[in-house]
């Protein structure tokens, strides 16, 4: 089904109510940008989207994409309608002005590429990959580099990839072969990636791989990895020697080429070093950085696209019958409620979570000395939440999408079940949950004795606080003062039996991270709350949406928020039984 609307209402909620994006852009750097234009900017982005988008994706996941001789050639219709997107200057939203860009804040390029990702997941992979190839030359290129590619890669005249993961070589990095021989003014790069999305197509005169290699000289494990340029396309125009040789075969997202890539086969692929040498890896997370909240963002952005269709079906689809012999549609049912509540809440606190963590992003890079770094350590504390908890709650929503259709939804013809397969990639691509929550626990809380998670808690508690004064929202509060309470009693067994207990923190950190998902959504969803009713209290903004909002809210608290109970007593079990099983008894 291509019957796709952007929740723009929601999006703009989220930016003027949690994120106060005018003072945002005042405060830094973006005086020419306010909630006017970006309403204007959904709406064109909306039509984009719905229409040109939305439509190919039962395409894309139909029809796939094939290796010829030409290379990968990708599903009909996506050349045509990334040109159109090329063209009407999205890839260029939030890039530098130095660089042909637009300049706006990151939050209204994580708003808009909602839209993108819930239209049509597989084709906006392409410009998400290309997005963090601009943040990792922009942040760690030379000047020469940058003028290469920059302005091509901003423009969308060009695309970008990331060559991280060799047959060997999966999330362990340090295992990476891949070679990189001086050579003159360049390197002669030579072995195999792995699972390197859009790592070939037709749509663009070139393609700029970003390929993580070892120099002779490397030494041992992460700390010998350099990151090159590897073009598709030389500067003379020359074929470089970097091939997709085979294609995979997928649960899902069809229309997005995962490639095989080989390397100097033929010799050596001309790589140029970016930056310094052995410094490779620092230099990719800051594209994996940005693609783990981009691939968050997708684990909404599918939720969404779920629920629209769910609902759709459950208001079309009559099943119930009255007294009098006429049916009724199964939106009536109460559990059809329940699942349909669970989808709409989660969303929203899962939007909300993605654009507050985007629009921190803004803040650190717009703030100087202290301030940028309290902005930064939100973000990376942030961002394992943000990719994990909205991948894995998206699993949740989209088997419910399906179980909404009942029997039609395990039919593919429907469209539901592209959605739940399309879904299942978003956990384990840009670092597994697993990963996520070990980042979490590891480098997150232990590493700096939970300051950072504390200095969330109180500006949780804080909204707690604001919640009970309120004395209008007993549920919310009730909800969010035992969830808290949950999460730092979650932080304070990990600072305190971690050292004596060196399995404690790998067997709790999923469980962990997860608890302080659900928080973080309790948090934002009672701020929303907070001011859907004083807006209504205002006589301002669509009285309808801003109730609805409060009854998300409660329902969040009452259905979701209260997970983080289970979870904390999972948490308290430790790592003994989870250890004490032999292994030959697996």
């Amino acid at each position: 089904m291509s019957d796709y609307k952007h929740p723009y209402r929601d999006a703009l909620f989220v930016l003027n109510e949690l994120v106060d994006f005018d003072k945002l852009c005042a405060e830094h750097g973006f005086a020419d940008a306010n909630l006017e234009l970006v309403s204007a900017i959904f709406d064109e982005a909306g039509k984009l989207g719905s229409e040109v988008l939305a439509p190919l994706n039962r395409v894309g996941d139909t029809q796939g994409v094939s290796l010829t001789e030409k290379g990968v050639q990708e599903t009909a219709g996506f050349a045509e309608a990334y040109h159109q997107f090329q063209e009407s200057g999205w890839p260029s939203l939030t890039a530098p002005e130095a660089f042909g860009g637009q300049n706006l804040p990151n939050v209204v390029g994580t708003a808009v590429n909602e839209i993108w990702h819930s239209a049509n997941l597989s084709f906006a992979l392409c410009p998400m990959l290309t997005q963090g190839a601009i943040e990792s030359i922009l942040h760690h290129g030379s000047d020469a580099l940058k003028e290469a590619y920059l302005s091509r890669l901003v423009s969308g005249e060009w695309t970008g990839t990331m060559n991280l993961t060799e047959p060997d070589a999966g999330s362990d990095l340090a295992a990476v072969k891949t070679r990189a021989v001086p050579n003159g003014d360049h390197y002669l790069i030579t072995g195999q990636k792995i699972f390197i999305t859009w790592g070939d197509h037709q749509m663009t005169d070139n393609i700029i791989h970003l390929v993580l290699a070892r120099l002779p000289d490397a030494p041992f494990g992460v700390k010998g990895i350099s990151l090159f340029i590897v073009p598709k396309f030389l500067p003379d125009g020359s074929r470089n020697d970097a091939q997709c040789v085979s294609l995979e075969h997928k649960l899902g997202i069809h229309g997005s080429p995962t490639c095989v890539m080989s390397f100097g086969d033929k010799g050596g692929a001309i790589g140029y070093l970016v930056g310094e040498a052995h410094k490779g890896l620092a230099y990719m997370f800051t594209m994996m950085n940005h693609a783990r909240q981009g691939v968050g963002l997708q684990g909404l952005s599918i939720a969404e696209r779920s629920y629209q269709q769910a609902l759709q079906y459950a208001k079309d689809r009559l099943q119930g019958t009255n007294k009098d012999g006429s049916r009724y549609p199964i939106i009536k049912f109460p559990d059809i409620r329940r699942m349909l509540m669970v989808m709409k809440s989660a969303t929203e606190a899962m939007r909300a979570l993605a654009l507050v963590s985007a629009a921190e992003i803004d803040r650190a890079h717009g703030s100087e000395g202290e301030a940028a770094q309290t902005h930064q350590n939100r973000v990376e504390l942030l961002t394992p939440i943000v990719k994990g908890w909205l991948t894995e709650l998206a699993q949740e929503i989209t088997y419910l999408g399906t179980q909404i259709h009942g029997g039609m939804g395990f039919i593919e013809e429907t469209g539901s079940a592209q959605h739940y397969r399309d879904a299942r990639i978003l956990t384990i691509y840009e670092g597994t949950t697993g990963i996520q929550a070990l980042d979490l626990v590891g480098r997150k809380t232990l590493v700096n004795k939970g300051e950072h998670l504390a200095s969330l808690l109180e500006e949780i508690g804080q909204t707690l606080s604001a919640l009970e004064a309120s004395g209008q929202f007993p549920v919310q509060a009730k909800a969010l003062r035992a969830s808290l309470a949950d999460g730092q009693a979650a932080r304070q067994l990990l600072l305190d039996k971690s050292a004596e207990d060196a399995a404690l923190a790998g067997s709790i950190s999923v469980n962990y991270m997860m608890l302080f998902g659900y928080l973080c959504g309790g948090w934002l969803m009672s701020q929303a709350a907070l001011k859907a009713q004083a807006l209504l209290e205002a006589n301002s903004g669509d009285p309808a949406f801003l109730n609805a909002k409060l009854t998300t809210s409660r329902f969040y608290a009452e259905h979701l928020l209260t997970r983080t109970g289970s979870l904390l007593a999972v948490i308290q079990a430790g790592s003994a039984s989870i250890l004490a099983l032999p292994e030959d008894q697996f």
